[in-house]
């Protein structure tokens, strides 16, 4: 897959080069990025270039992982990374972010996140797109949140960082839920369906 360009209106979005590796090692510099993300702490250049040159470009040629790096429309610095993976399951995918702190409270993620899910749908056929966060981090909930996802519940030891097994909140984002088309026909559990353990007669 050929890396794309997407555009919202007040962002552009595109994938990261070499050119951007003193900028990603100074924003992943951040306490809170190393603390609620998975990027290795301490971090150092070896890592930076490593996700610049490597994770990104082979996420991309094999069309598992889809990277952004988040900057003006009309050009600046690096204001965050975005991410979607393609996950085991058919046609689901899992959205990663983080924003540099200096420009944080500004709604830059949840734009960026939408462009991307808007993408993802339409572009590559998904069907559900996932989040998920160690519970406490609720700056990344609130993106998640303003973003369209609905919080289905708590994953235990549902996420891996720095070798701990971490309870997760978990969230989806369907087509419909932005007004989009899924390639399938999607049948609901209905709300007063049977009780955990009973059975139908």
């Amino acid at each position: 897959m050929e890396p794309i360009v997407l555009t919202t209106e007040r962002l552009l979005l595109r994938t990261f080069t070499a050119d951007d590796t003193e900028a990603v090692l100074q924003a992943c510099q951040d306490p809170d990025i190393q603390r609620w993300t998975t990027v290795p702490s301490p971090y150092e250049r070896r890592h930076a270039a490593e996700y610049t040159e490597r994770m990104v470009p082979d996420g991309w040629q094999a069309g598992t992982m889809c990277t952004f790096a988040v900057i003006p429309r009309e050009g600046g610095p690096l204001l965050a990374s975005v991410a979607v993976t393609l996950r085991a399951y058919s046609g689901t995918w899992e959205i990663g972010f983080w924003t540099g702190r200096e420009h944080r409270g500004n709604g830059f993620m949840a734009e960026a996140a939408g462009a991307v899910a808007h993408w993802i749908f339409t572009g590559l056929g998904a069907t559900r797109l996932e989040w998920r966060a160690e519970v406490g981090n609720t700056a990344s909930r609130a993106v998640a949140e303003r973003t369209g996802f609905t919080v289905e519940g708590v994953l235990r030891a549902g996420l891996l960082n720095k070798d701990t097994l971490r309870d997760a909140w978990v969230g989806s984002l369907l087509p419909s839920d932005l007004g989009l088309t899924s390639p399938y026909a999607y049948l609901p559990a209905p709300a007063d369906g049977p009780r955990p353990g009973s059975s139908p007669r």
